[in-house]
């Protein structure tokens, strides 16, 4: 394996995973991000070797080098899976338009869905990050902090309008995000409440907390 945080490894990782792959790999590949998530969320990031990642996709340790350099690749891998998913969320919300309470409301549907879809990568994404290292840290912190800033802007627009009270915003931002990020906690797989579901009564308090005419 390359060694983690050495820039010389991240851009093996972007060859790795470059364009010119042709569109089989580059779908073997996601599975293998996909399987490699599942395993993480059910067995810890640092308990998990390559020995079962290797058993986990069906592929040898070699064939598994194929389409991934490193654990740590696999990790940044994951991570930004879930910041390609909320962030094209939040597109689709700016493109919507709309009042910051109906924009409020429409990121946390996004949120909630990108949850829904990927429960392990979110899984993984919220109690593993600090397990990356060097260049693939500062990344996901700065993609992290962009997502933060675009909930923080709907907030501050709402309070310019008089839509919201003159709450701090980048406070209010970080318990709305965990407000939705740990709804996880409260399903049960194969259960018949999706995370929306489960959200929904809380993101609608929250909505009203900060609301200028609510209590």
């Amino acid at each position: 394996m390359t060694p983690a945080g050495d820039p010389a490894a991240l851009r093996q990782d972007e060859a790795t995973a470059g364009p010119h792959r042709s569109p089989k790999w580059q779908a073997r590949r996601q599975a293998i991000i996909g399987t490699s998530a599942r395993v993480f969320a059910q067995r810890g990031y640092h308990a998990t070797g390559l020995t079962e990642l290797c058993a986990a996709n069906g592929l040898g340790k070699g064939a598994l080098y194929h389409y991934i350099r490193s654990k740590e690749e696999l990790l940044a891998a994951i991570h930004d899976r879930v910041m390609d998913e909320v962030m094209a969320g939040a597109d689709r919300v700016a493109a919507a338009g709309g009042s910051p309470s109906a924009q409020l409301t429409m990121l946390g549907d996004e949120l909630l869905d990108v949850i829904h879809r990927y429960p392990h990568h979110v899984w993984v994404f919220l109690h593993e990050f600090p397990a990356l290292t060097g260049e693939r840290a500062e990344q996901f912190r700065v993609r992290r902090r962009e997502y933060e800033q675009r909930v923080e802007d709907v907030l501050r627009a709402g309070i310019d309008a008089g839509d919201f009270r003159d709450v701090d915003a980048r406070l209010t931002a970080l318990a709305w995000l965990g407000m939705h990020n740990y709804t996880y906690l409260w399903l049960r797989p194969g259960g018949r409440l999706s995370a929306r579901n489960v959200a929904k009564p809380f993101a609608d308090l929250f909505l009203r907390g900060i609301s200028a005419d609510g209590e």
